[in-house]
């Protein structure tokens, strides 16, 4: 397979998905105004309740679209309609499934940026996903100094200039994929772990201060969402097997 872009397969019908795998769907979050519309109506109140608290109209039809496809898409697992599905929250924002369903095992999360939204779809272990947007411009460097730790900022010094860009935000991805998973918000501070940045390597957490054992129970991986884009996975447990599939309208896919 020539270019990375071809492993975003469309879905299949009939979903299945093992302990030994992790599904990442990638949805547009600028589709027709129909399918915005039909998102929308699979929403509960109180997410159509937070999507009215942005002020501009562009960031509202996103959360919305991000969260109904959200909806269709555990029900494509689940079996449920997508309406039905209802979500608890942890005490950083995390999200899971309450009542039966829950039982299923199934664990998710879900990060946007841009156009772009990424949905990571486990079945029994934790998992995180971040997707970052590069076409613009930041101090990679600043922002570093003061969030990365000692060992990513010394990486990051010794990266060429014209792949710091990729570096910055292939550290930044894997740290936020990674403090999602784990469900602690920023409550675990981004400078007590290291990961990989350096392009071309793989994904790693290196090490882990707050509880030294902690690199060896998480994985990372890297996720090519697209031109401009950068994506990391965090997996509790060793490394699974990576389906990526590209979200569609309902009425395309089913």
């Amino acid at each position: 397979m020539t270019s990375r872009e071809q492993l975003w397969h469309p879905p299949r019908e009939e979903l299945t998905l093992t302990s030994a795998e992790v599904h990442v769907w990638r949805a547009a979050l600028d589709p027709p105004v129909s399918c915005v519309e039909q998102l929308q109506r699979l929403l509960s109140a109180d997410e159509l309740q937070r999507a009215s608290r942005f002020h501009f109209p562009r960031d509202r039809r996103r959360f919305s679209v991000a969260r109904g496809v959200l909806r269709d898409i555990l029900s494509r697992y689940l079996g449920v309609p997508p309406a039905a599905l209802a979500f608890r929250y942890s005490a950083y924002g995390k999200p899971a499934l309450v009542d039966v369903v829950a039982q299923e095992g199934l664990r998710f999360n879900i990060s946007h940026a841009h156009e772009l939204a990424l949905f990571a779809i486990t079945c029994g272990p934790e998992v995180g996903v971040d997707i970052e947007y590069l076409h613009r411009t930041i101090a990679c460097e600043e922002i570093a100094e003061r969030f990365f730790s000692a060992r990513e900022r010394v990486s990051l010094r010794a990266v060429p200039e014209e792949m710091k860009q990729q570096a910055f935000f292939n550290c930044w991805t894997r740290k936020e994929a990674y403090i999602k998973a784990h469900g602690e918000g920023l409550s675990l501070p981004l400078d007590q772990f290291d990961v990989s940045l350096t392009p071309g390597e793989p994904a790693a957490l290196l090490a882990t201060r707050v509880d030294p054992h902690d690199a060896r129970r998480w994985s990372l991986q890297a996720v090519t969402p697209g031109p401009g884009y950068v994506a990391a996975l965090a997996i509790e447990g060793q490394a699974r097997h990576l389906t990526c599939w590209q979200w569609r309208e309902p009425h395309e896919s089913r």
